[in-house]
């Protein structure tokens, strides 16, 4: 019996987008490109963890507080009869054992006595762990400079300082047992504390990771000059722990030495923690004393074997590859979160339960990877289908449309409604003198640069929907057709955004706009066939949007809205009343206002927008002399102010005419 299975395009998608996640683990996981996520990942976890609470260890920092107090000189380091009252002193708290981050590399012939005392004390305490400082050449040429020998026969042991950090500077493995001549300090007082795993075999061959237990200087510390007080920094602080001893962060003085690392937590602390220089960096001494602590708690990390850790990887690709293809986009972004969320608290628990931190953030570029390959993959095989159909909408609609006339295609049908909208016209003030002086092809560039700016950045950015290109005027309108509670905002603020385009220069000239805009009731819809689209607005509302941008030209300014787009715009952006007009062909009185700008020019504008208030109400109550004042005051104010000129010309005119007690104070005007 044959079978014959059948392999669709999705099929072959689904196997594509497996093998692309998959690979992507294996070079992130095999290779150097992947490290900066492994430890990211290693970080994350350490910082999502928290703090853990530790006793078992103290800090004593050589810091400049401590400098200052004892008297210490920078050029000829520490006294070192100091570092033996501090042996006494611990020994006598029944510390358990000392540790010193610090290199005496030299004796100092000219304080012979204060190395003697040094000496007598590490070897009265019988518990003193020196460092040795190891040197990294090159790979033949890597060397040991050991404490002088009068202190280094008195210890009770002698350990590396060697810090193994990677390149971000932070500290992430322990270093192992035989990683240089002689054993790290850590190593060296974990066997002299008892600790278990210094008596295990085959030491060398484990691969350990440090646990952090809290963000720099977290280990519980004190200043030098107060572990010399028990006044100060009492026994019990010290009993039965092991004390490091050495250099603080910062300081200038810390003698032989001074070091300073990274640790997971610095790269998430605060900006007044960064600014305070706490937190980011941890004392070299700190480190050591967290890598002793891991030793002593038996609480290191490890990562899994590398080839488990490798099949997870893969397996995991594979997974997420193959299925999110087969999924619609909503529903693989969903997958992908969930197995984001899965894989995030797999990684915690094993971190927190287990003390194993696995590269969790490599399986999450591969579920970015899978899911960007699924909407890719969805999205062409959407768009295949659509093409066509939308490349015949796009040649004649603007963008807002293409998308919902490409859902239906009863809407390329002949028909209109009615609906409340925005209307908007804008026009070149004094075009046809600018055009008379250009070229063909000089007028199109500049044109094209203009309608590019006024639809791209401006009607657009607000989501409007272009209707017409009249000559150099642009038609536009708002909530239709996807309805928009506040139409009214967005077509004032294309409004404002053109105004300020227009100010720049188009193939090096300036194209001054006038808009109008009214909020009414139009028919709205295709006027044309469905062989030629014609989405448009009609009617008495359109022919007044665009009297309102005519009437700019009288009055002097760039934009003016009616008083119903200023019902709908409420007090989001600032406006002015400019009265009431009698617009050519229209019979009904218009409340106009002019647009002024966005809420920050309320406040740069409040002294002449409120003169002009004022004199506008003494217009209006038919008080001229005090409404002329009113006018020139807003001129010193504001002197460019063309509606002040307007009115102030009017009431110039009325000043020659024997007036009724009840004349009109509305303007009218009888042409466009």
């Amino acid at each position: 019996m044959r079978f014959h299975i059948k392999l669709t395009r999705a099929h072959w998608a689904a196997a594509a987008g497996a093998l692309l996640a998959a690979a992507c683990g294996l070079l992130l996981h095999e290779f150097k490109l992947g490290t900066g996520l492994e430890h990211a990942s290693y970080d994350l976890l350490t910082v999502s963890r928290g703090d853990v609470a530790i006793q078992e260890a103290v800090v004593v920092y050589m810091d400049e507080e401590s400098h200052r107090r004892l008297g210490q000189s920078w050029l000829s380091g520490w006294d070192r009869a100091l570092h033996a009252r501090l042996i006494n002193r611990l020994t006598a708290a029944g510390a358990r054992a000392i540790v010193f981050d610090v290199v005496f590399s030299d004796p100092n012939p000219a304080r012979a006595a204060a190395d003697e005392e040094l000496a007598n004390a590490i070897k009265d305490s019988g518990r003193v762990i020196l460092a040795a400082d190891y040197v990294r050449a090159d790979a033949d040429a890597n060397r040991i400079d050991p404490p002088f020998d009068l202190v280094r026969d008195a210890a009770a042991g002698m350990g590396s300082d060697e810090l193994l950090a990677d390149a971000d500077l932070v500290v992430r493995q322990l270093t192992p047992r035989g990683e240089s001549p002689i054993s790290s300090l850590a190593w060296v007082a974990a066997g002299i504390c008892g600790a278990p795993v210094t008596k295990q075999e085959n030491l060398e061959d484990v691969q350990r990771w440090m646990n952090y237990y809290g963000p720099a200087v977290f280990i519980p510390w004190t200043n030098y000059f107060k572990a010399l007080d028990s006044a100060l920094a009492p026994d019990d602080f010290f009993h039965n722990k092991v004390v490091f001893v050495g250099s603080k962060t910062f300081t200038k003085f810390a003698g032989e030495r001074k070091d300073e690392y990274r640790t997971p937590f610095g790269f998430w602390l605060s900006k007044t923690m960064v600014r305070q220089q706490e937190g980011l960096f941890s004392p070299g001494v700190e480190v050591q004393a967290t890598a002793l602590l891991n030793l002593l708690r038996g609480d290191w990390l490890r990562r899994l074997p590398h080839r488990v850790e490798l099949l997870m990887v893969l397996g995991l690709g594979l997974a997420f590859g193959y299925g999110l293809v087969r999924l619609r986009p909503v529903g693989a972004t969903v997958a992908s979160l969930a197995g984001l969320l899965v894989v995030a608290v797999a990684s915690y628990l094993m971190f927190r339960k287990g003390l194993i931190w696995f590269p969790w953030l490599i399986v999450v570029v591969q579920i970015a990877v899978a899911l960007s390959w699924s909407i890719l993959f969805n999205s062409v095989q959407l768009y295949v289908e659509k093409r066509l159909y939308e490349q015949t909408l796009r040649l004649y609609l603007p963008p807002a449309l293409v998308k919902k006339f490409a859902k239906s295609r009863e809407l390329l049908k002949p028909g209109a409604q009615k609906q409340l909208l925005t209307l908007f016209f804008s026009d070149i003030a004094s075009f046809t003198t600018l055009s008379e002086g250009m070229d063909s092809d000089e007028l199109a560039t500049t044109m094209n640069l203009y309608f590019e700016t006024a639809v791209a950045k401006c009607i657009h950015k607000s989501e409007g929907t272009v209707a017409k290109y009249i000559g150099d005027a642009i038609f536009a309108f708002w909530n239709a057709p996807d309805p928009q509670a506040d139409h009214a905002v967005r077509a004032c603020e294309a409004a404002l955004l053109l105004r300020a385009q227009a100010g720049e220069k188009f193939n090096g000239r300036i194209l001054p706009t006038r808009i109008g805009l009214h909020t009414g009731v139009a028919n709205v819809g295709n006027f044309g066939s469905e062989q030629r689209v014609d989405y448009t607005a009609l009617g008495e509302s359109v022919n007044l949007a665009s009297r309102l941008e005519g009437l700019n030209k009288h009055l002097g300014t760039h934009c003016v809205i009616s008083g119903e787009t200023k019902k709908g715009l409420g007090d989001r952006l600032v406006t002015r009343s400019l009265g009431k007009f009698q617009l050519k062909g229209f019979e009904g009185l218009v409340e106009v206002h002019e647009l002024i700008g966005f809420p920050d020019e309320a406040e740069p504008t409040r002294p002449w927008r409120e003169a002009f208030a004022e004199a506008l109400n003494n217009y209006e109550q038919r008080n001229l002399e005090f409404a002329q004042m009113g006018f020139q005051q807003v001129l010193e104010l504001k002197p460019d102010d063309g509606p002040s000129k307007f009115y102030l010309e009017r009431i110039e005119d009325l000043s020659h005419q024997q007036l009724p007690d009840n004349w009109v104070t509305h303007t009218i005007l009888k042409e466009k």
